[in-house]
């Protein structure tokens, strides 16, 4: 902090409205057209809060006793996501998480307390970790301290900030973008492979290549022709099965972009209950498929995975005179495959694979060609998650700057008159 500023408590400078949250089961509080009712979810990726999920009745308002907001309260989390910051573009109430921050005209700027609270929130993330329920009260967050400046002056700071953090955003948006239209590319990076070698593209999910004047040794067949076998996984509850260390369990949340990444959500069995399952065990080259929820996500089983079951997956185990296992998980996860495989799935509400599936439509290259696909997309797959991992570091790079830019705005650090138009790249 420079000598042009000092530090008093945030209550000094505004006043705090609390939140809360009518009766969720009784529908005379709730309306879809009513007035909104802010929760953290609302807020999460935005700063200025212009729409909510929910809304209430004028008897929900009055159950609760609550205020309605005007646009500029500056909203702040005291739990669940602690220090996260958003300000009321639109009247509004709040929930019981959040605290109603609204700054007295001629002692603080809306925009100068939310950039403000937004440099602290770290230290009052800290201050929850140290408290027994990992929460803030309105009496803790008025005790922040605040930095004191002339109102002229926070304005030409909030100034400065919008105009950087809009530019930042902009371009943090638009590599947003570029690495999901990256990865957007991936799946079909086969159909690519395939298109070169003339293949052609199939009529229709239904019949794919069946007709097609293929190149010489390709052949139009299904899913169910090129495996050996075709199984469930454990269907059944798991309350009394899982343990706390053991066998590895993978479900349908571990199948991820073609992976299987266990360590999202661990779960295990017990070494006997899976040594009494040997059908499910999974082993080497098997392809897994989600059958219900994120219907055709699909995974490979890579060498060296080591011992694991699995729950309410299809498991296809491929004949390896006709199919390579590569092969077949990288053409079923491709766009193609995965909406003939959609389209097999029974359920309308929720939709679900079952043994239909058999009759996917496949494009069965000669074996030594569909080695050469599989190394071909595997290089391009590695050009594009190389710069998809960029694009991420270079977004990464950018909030860290963001956030110290705003630091050193609202503390003083950086003299705003001054301060060069650059952005880092």
């Amino acid at each position: 902090m420079d000598e042009r500023t000092g530090s008093v408590k945030l209550k000094h400078v505004a006043h705090f409205v609390a939140g809360g949250t009518p009766d969720t089961n009784n529908e005379q509080f709730w309306s879809e057209q009513g007035i909104p009712w802010v929760s953290i979810g609302d807020m999460s990726a935005v700063d200025i809060v212009t729409s909510t999920a929910k809304s209430l009745t004028e008897a929900g308002v009055r159950n609760r006793r609550l205020t309605l907001g005007e646009p500029g309260t500056v909203l702040f989390a005291m739990y669940a996501s602690v220090g996260a910051v958003a300000t009321l573009g639109i009247a509004a109430t709040w929930n019981q998480a959040l605290l109603g921050i609204v700054p007295k005209p001629q002692r603080a700027d809306p925009r100068f307390v939310a950039y403000w609270l937004k440099h602290y929130a770290p230290e009052a993330v800290a201050e929850a970790r140290s408290a027994t329920q990992a929460n803030l009260n309105a009496e803790q967050v008025a005790n922040f301290p605040f930095t004191e400046m002339d109102l002229a002056e926070q304005r030409r700071i909030a100034d400065f900030i919008d105009d950087r953090v809009s530019r930042l955003d902009r371009i943090i948006a638009a590599r947003r973008r570029q690495a999901r239209l990256l990865q957007e590319t991936l799946p079909n990076l086969i159909a690519r492979e395939l298109k070169a070698r003339s293949a052609g593209t199939p009529q229709s999910i239904e019949t794919g290549w069946e007709g097609h004047q293929l190149p010489e040794g390709w052949r139009a067949s299904t899913l169910g022709r090129v495996l050996r076998q075709l199984t469930n996984g454990y269907v059944g509850p798991t309350r009394d099965i899982l343990v706390d260390d053991g066998i590895r369990y993978i479900q349908s949340v571990h199948i991820k972009n073609g992976t299987i990444d266990f360590d999202r959500r661990p779960f295990y069995v017990s070494e006997e209950w899976h040594a009494a399952r040997r059908r499910i065990n999974l082993r080497a080259g098997d392809v897994l498929i989600v059958q219900t929820g994120a219907v055709g996500q699909v995974a490979l089983v890579p060498e060296g995975f080591g011992e694991a079951s699995c729950h309410a997956l299809l498991i296809a185990r491929a004949n390896s005179s006709l199919i390579s296992p590569e092969y077949l998980a990288t053409f079923l996860q491709c766009n193609f495959g995965k909406q003939a495989m959609l389209a097999r799935a029974t359920g309308a509400l929720h939709p679900h694979l079952e043994a239909g599936v058999r009759s996917t439509p496949l494009l069965l290259p000669p074996r030594s060609v569909q080695d050469q696909i599989v190394d071909r997309v595997r290089e391009d797959q590695q050009v594009v998650r190389a710069g998809i991992r960029d694009l991420e570091r270079s977004i990464a790079l950018l909030a860290e700057y963001k956030s110290s830019l705003i630091s050193a705005a609202v503390t003083g650090q950086l003299d705003v008159t001054t301060a060069g138009s650059t952005i880092p790249g």
